[in-house]
């Protein structure tokens, strides 16, 4: 199958390209990257007036495949991310079993074969059980096709084990992804620790149980060598500590959520719970310092840590209900209104935060646009209006905080190895 997708603002950060372009796909690859094609006999796409940009990556995705089914399944979670603009995820393997060995891997991967709706990257636990205890068969994993080790969800709480996990991971030459939470600080804490949480007399987490294994965990990654990864970072202190690593050329990336740059804890309508999310929202000053993050490079990627959770489970008491909340399909939109709508950042920025930035976090070696290349595919507006609604998602469930929003730009279709894996009708949504 041929398409030609015409009149398009082709931008590609891996190449610096940033102009009008028409891309012609030949099956499963890019075929021409030009001012003008000629349809030859391809199926025209007309994308006059948007971005057609390399597809976009998500990095930290909860997919809920094997065990958790009610809640999300691999071919509705990545119907939901092709709906927002994703051609691949990355998948946490707190799943029920967890994924760690190569059999729970091997099933995701066969899985995502036969049902996905976009290209699905598995990530293998980092302990057994994600109990913290005994180190997961991290080779066997990586050899059925786990491209990075985590216990997301969870926190290493025994240093020993991490420095050890680190030390494995990087002779596979693997990204340990880490959950950076001190348990004994965050235990009995449902939202950030500070007025709105002694308002609503709910428990707080203090920022400083994510600043101490931010800090442990970059002092274990200077000793080993290893690549970490920090997930959801959330505090301005984390953030200062990522910078700099960075700048002792420490191999060390980070990732913030969507809610945590859009929202700040001040905004929890009192006790909803599609507003409780692990780490939770945190203070203006955090916001700010999350944005300058994503200004000047600290932090590396937007991951949406799509975390679905059906009504029944979700829409409890505050204080019983899990963590977490749904992000696929809201992530361009909260990023266009916070970052490009305001200025911080040109288009080009804005699209390396969800292609080869994400994808070289990981190593993936997705996220740009090349001739040869996998016909990956994001097309978005950055102008035109649409409404989420969180009734009519196509993830399983339902639990996020911004239904009802009113976003400017978005998701328009979504190319996944050459063909449609998601097309918005006369317009957005």
């Amino acid at each position: 199958m041929r398409m030609l997708l015409k009149n398009g603002h082709v931008v590609d950060p891996a190449s610096g390209l940033d102009a009008k372009r028409d891309v012609l796909l030949d099956d499963e690859r890019i075929a021409a990257i030009e001012p003008s094609i000629e349809s030859t006999g391809a199926q025209v796409y007309d994308a006059s007036g948007l971005v057609v940009a390399p597809g976009f990556v998500d990095i930290h995705v909860h997919l809920r495949e094997p065990g958790i089914e009610h809640a999300e399944t691999i071919e509705s979670g990545t119907r939901a991310a092709a709906a927002g603009g994703f051609t691949a995820v990355c998948c946490m393997p707190n799943t029920q079993p967890v994924n760690d060995s190569a059999q729970v891997t091997s099933f995701i991967v066969e899985r995502a074969r036969r049902t996905a709706a976009v290209h699905v990257h598995p990530i293998g636990a980092i302990s057994k059980g994600s109990k913290g205890e005994r180190l997961a068969d991290v080779g066997a994993m990586r050899g059925e096709g786990a491209v990075a080790i985590s216990d997301d969800g969870l926190p290493v709480m025994n240093s020993g084990l991490m420095r050890r996990a680190m030390k494995y991971a990087a002779s596979f030459g693997m990204t340990v992804i880490d959950h950076c939470e001190d348990l004994n600080l965050s235990a009995g804490g449902d939202i950030h620790e500070g007025i709105q949480s002694m308002r609503l007399g709910l428990g707080g987490i203090p920022a400083s149980a994510e600043d101490v294994m931010v800090a442990r965990d970059i002092i274990l990654a200077a000793e080993t060598g290893a690549r970490i990864h920090v997930a959801h970072i959330s505090t301005a202190s984390s953030i200062a500590m990522v910078r700099h690593a960075k700048k002792l050329g420490l191999p060390v990336t980070s990732e913030v959520t969507p809610h945590h740059f859009a929202l700040t804890d001040e905004q929890i309508p009192g006790y909803d719970s599609n507003y409780k999310m692990r780490p939770p929202l945190r203070t203006g000053s955090d916001v700010t310092a999350a944005i300058e993050g994503l200004v000047d490079g600290t932090i590396d990627c937007i991951a949406t840590d799509h975390a679905p959770h059906t009504g029944h489970t979700k829409m409890q008491e505050f204080e019983r209900c899990p963590f977490g909340v749904t992000g696929l399909e809201t992530s361009l939109g909260l990023a266009l209104k916070a970052l490009y709508h305001t200025g911080k950042v040109d288009l080009v920025h804005l699209v390396r935060l969800f292609t080869n930035s994400a994808s070289s976090c990981l190593n993936l070696g997705r996220g740009e646009l090349r001739i040869g290349g996998p016909a990956d595919i994001t097309v978005f507006s950055t102008e035109r209006e649409w409404t989420y609604d969180a009734a009519a998602t196509l993830s399983k469930s339902k639990n996020s905080p911004f239904g009802g929003t009113v976003f400017r730009g978005g998701p328009v279709a979504t190319i996944v190895a050459g063909r449609f894996a998601w097309t918005a009708e006369d317009g957005i949504r």
